[in-house]
């Protein structure tokens, strides 16, 4: 009987080039270089851990469920905003150092970290909650499989701010709503069970809401989740121009 011997996992020397930002002593951010060996598939966010523990424990990031549902670890790598836990090494160009960056657009705190206060109060701003007609029921609040489908897509949001900080009018205008809260309006403003859709479109018709996006689809390139993004605010544009006629 013949035994078969795998073949040996080849380890890639890689660089990081991490943007590291001090607050009691930097005035800007500065970039320093790690080098480590990593297997094809370890995740960035793996990587960067074993950067903390074993290199350098100074090296500042968010991260919780590192399975890409919390949202936390969104960064900049390589110039493209992504969640360091779904980014594998094998899919980089590893040839020149991996870039990573914190997000543009919210406060710089330290190193990757950004306050994301900005980004939440735009969320709260659009009441991204059910908002119900009449009494309280006495039953399930029911709904077709025909009408759920009209904002499946928008239900997926995670609240990375991947979108949002990807968007150029956000980077120079820091009252816009952003792309992620206007997601967050959509998926109430076509939820049939929701009374709330006229308060949601006033919000948004404002000089910082919809008619702010240039479509430049930044924001559905960026999305870990693959929501249409661009879609969903267009589909919200038209809303307010139907509801105008």
């Amino acid at each position: 009987m013949t035994t078969t011997v795998p073949e040996q996992i080849t380890r890639l020397d890689v660089t990081l080039k991490i943007a590291r930002f001090i607050p009691e002593t930097d005035t800007e951010p500065h970039y320093e270089e790690y080098r480590l060996e990593c297997l094809p598939t370890d995740r960035i966010l793996t990587v960067m851990q074993r950067i903390k523990d074993e290199i350098d424990g100074t090296l500042t990031f968010r991260r919780s469920c590192a399975h890409g549902i919390c949202g936390s670890d969104a960064m900049r790598i390589n110039g493209r905003n992504r969640l360091a836990c779904k980014t594998l090494i094998k899919d980089l160009n590893i040839k020149k150092p991996v870039i990573i960056e914190a997000i543009k657009g919210l406060p710089l705190e330290k190193d990757l970290v950004v306050d994301m206060e900005p980004f939440f109060d735009a969320y709260r701003d659009v009441m991204p909650f059910l908002i119900p007609e009449g009494h309280e029921p006495t039953r399930e609040r029911l709904q077709s499989a025909e009408d759920r489908a009209i904002f499946d897509d928008t239900t997926k949001c995670i609240l990375c701010a991947c979108c949002t900080t990807s968007c150029p009018v956000f980077w120079n205008d820091g009252q816009y709503f952003g792309p992620a809260a206007i997601v967050g309006a959509h998926r109430f403003i076509f939820d049939s069970r929701d009374a709330g859709t006229d308060l949601r479109l006033d919000i948004l018709n404002s000089k910082e809401g919809v008619w702010r996006c240039r479509t430049t689809f930044n924001c559905t390139e960026a999305c870990p989740r693959g929501i249409e993004v661009t879609k969903a605010i267009a589909e919200v544009k038209r809303a307010l121009m139907f509801r105008r006629d």
